[in-house]
């Protein structure tokens, strides 16, 4: 777990902004395809698709992932229910590293905005 991931999406962040000046194509090829796949339109809804990202982030143990998809789930509205259900099915899948990167990926929801533990 990083101690904010706040400040870590903010740093890559701007690590992704300088690499798409130098390279817009590649970055602007990313950005479309990430329009197509999380955008609207398609049988799943947006927070269903950010829903499958942080699983993926948290099986990949990607630390700058788990920040921007938890982010955005803050911002579509999951509830506290909805991400630790997804997390069990991570832990399940993943065993004790993804044990180690949900408890992360709370602490992202949480940061961010996200319901805190009763």
């Amino acid at each position: 777990m990083v101690p904010s991931y706040k400040e870590l999406i903010g740093k890559v962040g701007g690590h992704m902004q300088a690499l798409g000046k130098d390279r817009p194509e590649l970055m602007g090829s990313f950005q479309k395809l990430l329009g197509a796949a999380e955008g609207a339109g398609g049988a799943l809804d947006p927070k269903t698709k950010e829903l499958i990202a942080l699983a993926l982030a948290v099986g990949g143990r990607c630390d700058p992932c788990i920040g921007f998809h938890a982010q955005k789930l803050v911002q579509l509205g999951c509830t506290r229910a909805e991400l630790e259900d997804m997390l069990g099915v991570c832990i399940v899948m993943g065993g004790g590293p993804s044990l180690m990167y949900a408890t992360g990926a709370l602490a992202a929801f949480e940061e961010f905005g996200g319901e805190k533990a009763a």
